[in-house]
């Protein structure tokens, strides 16, 4: 009976452990971080039907979580859920937030979400604070590109544990998604349905191949990061306090304005 006992207790306490290579994380309780997200899509390194009013280019508010791996918010290749699409071609979070909590409540794959002011033009900053746990090391947001048919960009769960100590910083270029769920080519394409849903996929200089496409350029290589994400671990004495100011150098065709 007492083997039985300590066998069933054993394996309730697997069961509530996550799969994946999150499962690997000893690190200490839990680790908070200050994300910083860039815009960098700037007349100069984007010229091609650049937007310049009703509306002009901008940044959506952040959206994001911490996460295990048995969440996922967006994957390349994959069908956009019904919340992602809802924010990638309207900018509504209601039904991704719900989504989110969903998955929390009935795996206990989320730790927390987290949300970033919008940015009121294609070049600037905005950032918040985020909380990751062992659990839950994974990160991973979306932002939405303003103005634009189903068009985001973002990251998909992100470790920022390494073993036994998390990432003390880390910063990624990010470059655009389609979410599969609109058909349209140029940042003002009226609303139309992509029916059957395709799969989200990034965009590239060359693809979609066809020359109406706002981000086709065929004689670049590859696309310029149209943004940048930032992460940097807060040490205690740092917890509270408001937000750094980073000002990267610009690079080749990039440019970078700063807004207060």
């Amino acid at each position: 009976k007492v083997l039985w006992t300590v066998l069933v207790t054993m394996l309730g306490y697997a069961s509530s452990l996550p799969v994946g290579e999150d499962a690997l994380c000893t690190a200490e309780e839990l680790a908070k971080y200050r994300i910083i997200f860039i815009g960098k899509w700037s007349q100069t390194a984007f010229p091609k039907q650049y937007p310049l009013y009703r509306p002009p280019a901008q940044w959506s508010s952040l959206l994001g979580v911490t996460h295990s791996s048995d969440y996922s918010m967006w994957k390349k290749n994959e069908y956009a859920s019904n919340g992602v699409r809802d924010f990638a071609e309207k900018g509504e979070a209601w039904a991704l937030m719900k989504e989110i909590e969903e998955a929390g409540e009935k795996i206990q794959s989320v730790h927390g979400i987290f949300s970033a002011p919008a940015i009121s033009s294609g070049t600037g900053q905005t950032s918040t604070e985020l909380e990751v746990h062992p659990r839950h090391p994974l990160v991973s947001f979306v932002v939405r590109i303003v103005p634009s048919p189903d068009w985001f960009v973002g990251i998909d769960s992100l470790n920022l544990c390494e073993g036994g100590h998390w990432m003390d910083e880390v910063s990624v270029d990010l470059f655009p998604y389609d979410a599969g769920t609109d058909s349209g080519f140029t940042f003002s394409s009226p609303n139309f349905a992509t029916i059957p849903q395709d799969t989200v996929t990034e965009i590239t200089c060359s693809s979609p191949s066809h020359p109406a496409n706002s981000f086709y350029y065929p004689k670049l290589k590859i696309l310029p990061p149209i943004a940048q994400v930032t992460m940097v671990k807060l040490k205690k004495r740092q917890l509270g306090l408001s937000a750094p100011f980073i000002n990267l150098p610009a690079k080749t065709n990039e440019i970078i304005d700063t807004v207060s």
